[in-house]
């Protein structure tokens, strides 16, 4: 992730912040706009040559990452909350789950990762429907995507029956079950204790006695830990 970006002392945190979102909208319009100005759609323009247009679209998509990852950084300070609440960051960290591009889907989860061990951010998360997206970052082909929303589905739990059902469904537990099989030891660690603190024994059962193709779109891990004699 990038480094933590500094905070113009003139222009203050919030107004850092804001600039920070403004731009990441601002970027994400041109990138779907680019090559389809109101000029070429008149006719008055012919559509720039597929090269240019590829190339437009890459150096949108590099600048929404490195925005992305700036608003995922200020999210490991807690002072920073208040203001990102302010201006919907969690929302659009949320809405970025949705994207194709797998570099944007690691930055917003990391950045939820990083707000949701606040409650408020925590119920903001849980009452907008943000759990089913988190989910889905469980079947990504990237590794720090998948140990973000791993560690995020532990902080939106809590222990015990007060637990958001989806939290600890039967997928999500068989899922975990393969992850605690992973050669990866953070993801194998992290696995190991949502199902010890996170699900009951008979959660636990019931996910090992229903069929595997379950847990629809998680994958098995790439590689797994050896086999014990």
């Amino acid at each position: 992730m990038a480094q933590k970006p500094k905070v113009d002392p003139h222009v203050g945190r919030l107004g850092y912040l804001q600039a920070l979102v403004t731009e990441f909208q601002e970027t994400e319009s041109q990138g779907e706009s680019d090559g389809w100005a109101s000029g070429d759609r008149a006719g008055i323009r012919p559509r720039p040559s597929p090269r240019t247009w590829l190339q437009c679209r890459f150096s949108a998509a590099d600048a929404k990452e490195q925005v992305l990852a700036n608003l995922a950084n200020f999210a490991y300070d807690p002072s920073n909350y208040q203001y990102l609440r302010q201006l919907q960051v969690l929302d659009l960290f949320l809405d970025s789950l949705s994207e194709e591009n797998e570099t944007l889907v690691e930055f917003a989860i990391g950045g939820l990762c990083n707000l949701c061990a606040d409650r408020a951010n925590k119920e903001h998360i849980l009452q907008t429907g943000g759990v089913p997206l988190i989910i889905n970052c469980l079947s990504s082909p990237k590794e720090e995507t998948v140990l973000s929303a791993v560690t995020t589905i532990m902080y939106l739990s809590s222990p015990g029956p007060s637990s958001h059902p989806e939290l600890t469904a039967t997928p999500v537990v068989q899922c975990m079950l393969r992850f605690s099989l992973s050669a990866n030891t953070r993801l194998r660690n992290l696995a190991q204790v949502f199902l010890e603190d996170f699900c009951s024994p008979s959660q636990v059962a019931e996910a090992r006695r229903r069929p595997a193709h379950s847990a629809l779109g998680i994958p098995l891990p790439r590689t797994e830990a050896p086999q014990q004699p």
